[in-house]
């Protein structure tokens, strides 16, 4: 197993290193960077909001862009130049990015652009929300998912298990946003219900509440963004537990045990509830990165929760390059390090399992 982690260790770095490189050299060509968003303040009214469009995502790229986005825009170039310079977009394309990435080796992404605080300092505010917004909607997703699909194995075929399925199928297709939107619209002051709050993980009055009211109020504004996680989450689950307890019901050590004289429980979560459940629980870091990079970053949009989504899609908005890469950066360690995880988690509950003959 050692050598087989030192492989996986090895692979981080030039993983790491690959997806920085595409997403610098891709923003190069994205329209309306960070300088053009200060300009387009200063100029307000004076452009179109299709302008963008004909320019390029970074004016420093190449030489001239100042002139031509100055007679494009009417401002003064020496304005441009120094906003170039407080930028870093004075500097070649390629000193750049190894100055950037010398700070990302010892966790220094910059400052942002536009609020004026370390991004790191950002993230490390961000971070946890996200991480504790995923968590809870794994552990809901897992304590409906598991007892469900179990319970579907056992009564395949029947009433329960035809009409479940239709459920399950239905929440699969309907995408998590679009239920967090109608439950916005249904419950949330949107013309019919106002019993959960709009926006935001915790009321404004948060500080002043006794520790019981905090925990309340919490939990209040944590209902709606949960429902839509798992909603949209558990559905994929419930069939993998019900599919892998068919196929371990249907092996000749069920049989054997049942001929002992063992009761249906004892047969279920005695010998088959290990076996089933090995696939299941070893994913739980995989879907937790799931969750956490495309379910809660949605989420966090619509229900305006402070946390990385909300941040990364002001940062893409603003073209913010340091929260960007940032977030990037961060991500896609958190990524890797929980499918290591999900490797030893792999080998934990089945130490048959030998990852050093691959």
């Amino acid at each position: 197993m050692g050598g087989y982690l030192l492989k996986r260790l090895a692979l981080l770095a030039p993983t790491v290193f690959a997806i920085i490189l595409i997403n610098f050299t891709l923003v190069q060509f994205v329209p309306g960077g960070p300088i053009e968003q200060i300009i387009s303040k200063i100029t307000v009214g004076n452009i179109s909001t299709t302008s963008n469009i004909t320019g390029g995502g970074d004016i420093g790229a190449d030489v001239g862009a100042a002139d031509a986005l100055a007679d494009s825009y009417g401002v003064d170039p020496e304005l441009l130049k120094d906003l170039e310079k407080q930028f870093g977009f004075d500097k070649p394309l390629h000193e750049r990015f190894f100055s950037m990435l010398a700070g990302y080796l010892v966790f220094d992404f910059g400052t942002s652009y536009f609020q004026d605080v370390p991004v790191l300092e950002l993230i490390l505010e961000r971070l946890p929300v996200s991480m504790s917004l995923g968590l809870w909607a794994l552990l809901l997703i897992y304590g409906i998912s598991i007892p469900l699909g179990v319970r579907k194995a056992v009564r395949d075929g029947t009433r329960f298990d035809v009409a479940t399925s239709s459920m399950i199928f239905v929440g699969y297709a309907v995408p998590g946003f679009l239920f967090a939107i109608f439950l916005l619209v249904i419950f949330a002051g949107g013309g019919y219900f106002e019993i959960f709050p709009l926006r935001g993980l915790v009321s404004e009055n948060w500080s002043n509440l006794s520790w019981p009211d905090k925990i309340l109020d919490y939990l209040w504004h944590l209902c709606l963004p949960l429902i839509a996680l798992t909603i949209g989450g558990f559905a994929t689950l419930t069939m993998l537990t019900k599919n892998s307890f068919l196929e371990e019901l249907g092996k000749q050590f069920v049989l054997t045990a049942r001929s002992k004289g063992l009761n249906e429980n004892q047969v279920l979560y005695g010998h088959v509830f290990r076996n089933a459940m090995l696939v299941v629980i070893a994913g739980f870091p995989s879907a937790f990165v799931a969750i956490l990079f495309t379910g809660s970053l949605l989420i966090e949009i619509i229900f305006s929760i402070d946390g990385m989504g909300l941040l990364i899609y002001d940062a893409i908005i603003k073209r913010d390059y340091p929260i960007m890469f940032g977030n990037v950066y961060v991500l896609t360690l958190v990524g890797l390090f929980m499918h290591l995880v999900s490797d030893l988690i792999y080998v934990f509950v089945d130490p048959r399992i030998d990852f050093e003959t691959r």
